[in-house]
């Protein structure tokens, strides 16, 4: 029987990065969810929905396949801020809860854990999880990691831009009223602002020893 690994934090704290090591280590399975609602935006994008259509954005989610979930095309400002606007909808976020209920089930039966990343995992998509882990970090340290990753991708940004951007993306997470970003009750929080990522992974690691003792 899987185990739930839920990873929760704001942008740019690690989540993805951590994620990514543990699923290689335990040879589980990964869902990003922030990738269902970027496939959705990009769907939307391309086939010109309108933001406020409620049934063709729903089907856009009931119809979403991995090869949508790994486009390559998924990570743009414009797919930015559309999948900013749709996560705000209450019924788009039932219907992926649908799709990310269902991962465990499909891809993790023969496995020891099912890793889940997000922003509402622990509290709202898996609350009965046995491990939940909540991410921080400053966010000018934030800021940082993300500026020096996006120039090294050949990109020109500003560091206050990012800045800028982090606040605001925090400010709507830790205010939107439906599934506001929060740590859950019984997570363990751990902050990465001077942790690099083989820390960070070496504290999770520890963390599941114990709690499977």
């Amino acid at each position: 029987m899987h185990e739930i690994i839920a990873i929760d934090g704001p942008a740019s704290v690690g989540k993805s990065t951590l994620a990514k090591k543990l699923s290689v280590f335990y040879d589980s399975p990964l869902l990003q969810s922030g990738r269902l609602y970027r496939a959705v935006a990009l769907e939307i994008k391309n086939k010109k929905i309108n933001i406020n259509d409620r049934d063709k954005i729903i089907q856009c989610a009931k119809s979403l396949k991995n090869s949508n979930i790994n486009n390559i095309n998924l990570f743009s400002s414009d797919i930015d801020k559309i999948a900013s606007k749709i996560s705000a909808k209450k019924y788009l976020r039932d219907q992926l809860r649908v799709y990310q209920r269902e991962f465990p089930k499909k891809y993790a039966s023969r496995k020891k854990y099912a890793i889940v990343e997000g922003r509402d995992i622990g509290t709202e998509i898996f609350p009965e999880a046995k491990f939940k882990v909540f991410l921080w970090a400053d966010p000018l340290i934030r800021a940082k990691r993300r500026y020096e990753q996006v120039t090294q991708n050949g990109k020109k940004v500003g560091l206050k831009q990012i800045y800028d951007g982090i606040i605001a993306r925090d400010s709507k997470d830790l205010g939107r009223k439906i599934a506001p970003l929060r740590p859950a009750a019984n997570s363990v929080l751990l902050d990465t602002s001077y942790l690099d990522i083989e820390q960070a992974f070496n504290a999770v690691k520890k963390v599941l020893n114990q709690k499977n003792i």
